[in-house]
């Protein structure tokens, strides 16, 4: 008999970026326990890709994309437009969607930070909100924000990111105690470096992946498999009393002192 505590059958998850590296990962993971998708991402034709491979490894689950720049406040109601068209019924959101332009701090202009905060910070927190009400009618729904290490110390990835992730990774410990009462968990993980086409032009520089290495104690990069797979746990049944957690999967490069 299966035990259902590690499976998500019957459950409909809405994850963005959910077309490459670690948003596509979770994806995969997620539709093998059983749950049923609602993608999002920028370009309809990943989408379609991603949409064809999906539906061809699991052809039990129900896998619906919808295209949207999630920077982009209009374009965010439309995608919950959509999601109540087809039912708002939503068991899981999973906020993966991000990025980052590095820079020095004096070398923003104001419009590139306040688009990384819009991406970043303020779409999680939008999203978060609209599926309030949804996610409510479920006695085991679950939010998990994708943050980062570099909301928790400083790895070169520049001041804005870093401020972004590290108010996302506070946003989760809020809403995971405003909400416990509504029975919505809300959990983060923080990857460090995972090997995805976003990384692959800084890791592919010899002399920073050994830098890289050198402070992760595992002696690696990550995968992305291995943040969904930590992802796929915080939406499980199984971790029903876990709310409010921040969980690095970073080959513990967080704990690495001198």
């Amino acid at each position: 008999m299966i035990d259902q505590r590690w499976r998500l059958d019957g459950q409909n998850a809405l994850v963005t970026g959910a077309t490459a590296g670690i948003g596509r990962a979770i994806a995969e993971e997620l539709a093998a326990l059983g749950a049923d998708l609602r993608l999002v991402a920028r370009s309809e034709d990943d989408l379609d890709a991603a949409v064809d491979e999906l539906r061809a490894a699991h052809p039990a689950r129900e896998i619906l994309a919808f295209a949207a720049d999630l920077a982009n406040a209009e374009q965010r109601a439309e995608l919950f437009d959509w999601l109540e068209d087809l039912g708002g019924d939503l068991h899981l959101l999973v906020n993966n969607v991000g990025g980052n332009q590095r820079e020095a701090a004096l070398d923003y202009a104001e419009q590139d930070w306040q688009r990384l905060f819009e991406l970043n910070v303020f779409s999680a927190f939008d999203l978060c909100r609209r599926a309030h009400p949804w996610l409510t009618e479920h006695p085991a729904s679950a939010i998990v924000n994708i943050g980062s290490v570099s909301g928790a110390i400083h790895v070169r990835t520049g001041a804005v990111y870093g401020m972004c992730k590290a108010a996302l990774h506070q946003l989760t410990r809020n809403l995971a105690v405003e909400w416990a009462e509504d029975g919505i968990r809300v959990n983060a993980v923080l990857p460090w470096y995972i090997r995805t086409r976003r990384t692959s032009a800084a890791l592919s520089d010899a002399d920073y992946y050994e830098e890289v290495v050198e402070r992760t104690p595992m002696g690696r990069v990550g995968e992305p498999q291995e943040v969904a797979a930590a992802v796929a746990f915080l939406c499980l049944p199984a971790s029903s009393y876990i709310t409010g957690s921040c969980l690095a999967v970073d080959g513990g490069f967080l704990q690495f002192g001198f």
